[in-house]
């Protein structure tokens, strides 16, 4: 498969956090890395490669040079796992007039108007009964067919619609999964749903936590085929990079981590976020095993450099007045370095000019991002995942249109620009 195709499947396997640590756990696997676990001892090697599996939905995997130094440059990249999305609700059924419905909640910040209409699916992971309480079985599922629908209401009933009309979170956007006959209303339909899709009984499902997903594949689009049309390009192209980088690109002294959290969505201040301890306890873990005392752990955490891979806005060929007036990055321009004074973007001029030394290096196209000043951007996880290990930040990311959507928009070319640079942040000497 060619790069647009791998990242095709990639996208299209990813329709949960369990479901891209589970898919990317496989690509570890077939490129040589090995499991730890953070309730074991570790034992590494120089030259090694490992990777860690957290609460199923967080991913780290890193390796080590044969000549390693305890002076040595360590490289991180993290992205996120998660994406705007709807979440089912424990006790989900709702039957009205005949249909059944399913109770949701929206997760993160979506543009939830363009969910309306899609043909949806469900994933995510399920837990079940076992003969030891404290260690429910816990199984992935993905329905991998359209069950759901959010339907708009007719613009007959709804004449102002085109001008704009707020969604309320719990009336206008619960999906509708089925026909219920009114002798079955009391039952539970989607639990029975799940049970047999899962082929287990109803009573041996405790709990779940399920992802609604758009049930839709990415396409090629534009007169020469240079765009991607595609649901969950916030964040899974990150994480494809830099899952091409760490098991592509080595260094004979060093280490390098790639970190995949959960939670960035709302905040990534959770066990599996950017918030946690996780890094930190990552990269002591991995010294520490290397043979480093309590001092020299400490100083080979301050030789770290993080880059927090994350989409940008592409500049809006209809709205180009809400970009910056002399940043204005495009479809297919490369990849975006994202600086924001507030530090929601976490950027200093030095981690900047080291990435933009290493593109020019390797004639790696660029552009910068900042927003507007009359206009609140985003955030990312390396503003947060760099107050808890202090070391340089850059915000880097491919640009995109309609992020949140439920379908965004990227340029082809882009992933490629974005790909040459992390492998040389993982490759370069």
């Amino acid at each position: 498969m060619n790069t647009t195709e791998q990242l095709f499947e990639f996208l299209s396997a990813g329709v949960s956090s369990c479901h891209v640590v589970d898919r990317s756990v496989a690509h570890l696997k077939e490129n040589g890395f090995l499991p730890l676990s953070m309730k074991q001892a570790w034992k590494i090697e120089r030259g090694g490669k490992y990777y860690i599996r957290h609460h199923d939905t967080t991913l780290a995997a890193f390796t080590v040079g044969g000549e390693y130094q305890m002076n040595d440059m360590i490289r991180i990249g993290a992205a996120h796992t998660d994406f705007p999305c709807f979440k089912i609700k424990p006790n989900p059924e709702v039957v009205t007039h005949g249909y059944g419905k399913v109770n949701v909640e929206c997760y993160g910040g979506g543009i939830w108007n363009t969910w309306l209409d899609r043909p949806l699916s469900i994933a995510g992971r399920v837990a079940l009964k076992s003969d030891d309480v404290f260690a429910p079985k816990i199984r992935l599922v993905d329905f991998q067919r359209p069950l759901l629908v959010i339907p708009n209401l007719a613009i007959h009933m709804n004449r102002e619609v085109n001008k704009g009309i707020e969604l309320n979170r719990q009336i206008d956007l619960m999906p509708v999964l089925a026909c219920i006959p009114e002798d079955m209303k009391q039952e539970k339909f989607f639990l029975k749903l799940l049970a047999e899709e899962l082929q287990v009984e109803t009573e041996d499902i405790l709990d779940y936590e399920l992802t609604v997903y758009v049930a839709e594949t990415p396409v090629l689009t534009g007169a020469k085929k240079e765009f991607i049309s595609s649901p969950r390009l916030d964040n899974l192209t990150s994480v494809y990079v830099l899952l091409e980088g760490i098991t592509q690109e080595w260094r004979a002294g060093g280490i390098n981590l790639a970190i995949f959290f959960d939670h960035e969505e709302i905040g990534s201040r959770s066990k599996q976020g950017a918030a946690s301890l996780l890094l930190r306890d990552i990269l002591s873990r991995i010294v520490t095993a290397l043979g480093a005392d309590a001092k020299e752990v400490q100083t080979a955490l301050y030789q770290s450099m993080l880059l927090s891979v994350d989409v940008a806005h592409a500049l809006h060929p209809n709205q180009p007045g809400k970009m910056d007036v002399t940043n204005q990055p495009v479809l297919n321009g490369g990849f975006c370095l994202k600086e924001a004074s507030s530090q929601s973007y976490a950027t200093d001029c030095k981690a900047v000019a080291i990435v933009q030394q290493i593109c020019e290096a390797n004639g790696i196209s660029y552009q910068k991002f900042v927003n507007r000043s009359d206009i609140a951007g985003g955030s990312t996880l390396g503003a947060i995942a760099s107050a808890l290990l202090p070391v340089p930040t850059v915000d880097l990311g491919i640009p995109v249109l309609a992020m949140h959507s439920a379908r965004e928009m990227m340029g082809t070319n882009d992933i490629g620009s974005l790909t040459a640079c992390i492998r040389a942040w993982y490759g370069m000497q």
